[in-house]
């Protein structure tokens, strides 16, 4: 990202000209992308917050919208056990999301777009923003749409995964390929039995055990894969998007299956 998109990220403008961009009625995006949570042996901490950034902008591009800064500390219990991964409780994630998106709406922008990578923010963030202006806001998750999952079904070839895995590490590789180190990219052991918890790299006689971190198998992602991963959860999200500015009212979030990293 280069000074083309300099004009949707509200921290590189002047103050005046996001004002005079919310009085020409610019939508805002809000991305949630955690800086700080661990992504295997071959993945940076920061993978999830580039994710959002990366997605955030194609976005704006399409609806010439602001992009507030990213939401990088969030709840993500599943992964505290490696060094360096944080994580918020509930409540204070919950009350820093309705706070920050009260803020923007409070700031005269007509429509915002809450765009969350993470899985275990889900639910808070909907729970947040309830007690907001339904009506104006959308939570858009970037794996929800009817392309996304299919072109994953049709893609994957690990057993099972859902963190730093083939699919994520074939979307690092299509957005940010200079950050993926293919040669560290170890898979977690073989499935027993999905356990929801979080994953651990010390106990080896823990069903969740992982000593990289993974979830999956990322030594079978192709930048190839990526790049139809991409193409397939964009036009989900410009959809959705698209939708959403129309006709101004959120679509019912339909439930999202267990797994071990809630």
């Amino acid at each position: 990202m280069g000074s083309d998109t300099d004009r949707h990220f509200i921290e590189r403008m002047h103050w005046d000209d996001v004002a005079r961009r919310i009085g020409d009625g610019a939508v805002a995006i809000l991305p949630i992308g955690a800086a700080a949570k661990q992504h295997g042996f071959h993945l940076p901490l920061n993978t999830d917050r580039i994710q959002a950034e990366w997605l955030a902008a194609r976005m704006a591009e399409k609806i010439d919208a602001l992009i507030w800064p990213t939401l990088t500390y969030g709840h993500y219990p599943a992964f505290t056990e490696y060094a360096g991964s944080s994580s918020l409780s509930i409540s204070t994630f919950e009350a820093f999301v309705r706070e920050i998106a009260g803020q923007i709406l409070g700031s005269g922008c007509p429509k915002l777009l809450v765009l969350n990578t993470g899985i275990s923010t889900l639910a808070p963030v909907d729970r947040a923003l309830a007690r907001l202006d339904g009506e104006r806001i959308r939570h858009l998750w970037i794996h929800e749409g009817p392309r996304y999952p299919r072109v994953a079904r049709q893609l994957a070839e690990q057993g099972h995964g859902s963190h730093a895995d083939e699919l994520e590490t074939s979307l690092m590789l299509a957005m940010a390929p200079h950050l993926v180190d293919m040669a560290r990219a170890e898979a977690s052991p073989a499935l027993i039995r999905e356990t929801p918890g979080a994953l651990t790299p010390s106990d080896p006689n823990s069903p969740n055990y992982s000593r990289s971190g993974c979830y999956g198998d990322p030594t079978r992602a192709t930048a190839a894969k990526g790049e139809a991963l991409l193409a397939a959860m964009l036009d989900d999200l410009h959809e959705q998007a698209a939708t959403f500015i129309a006709q101004g009212t959120p679509e019912q979030r339909r439930p999202v299956s267990q797994s071990v990293l809630r």
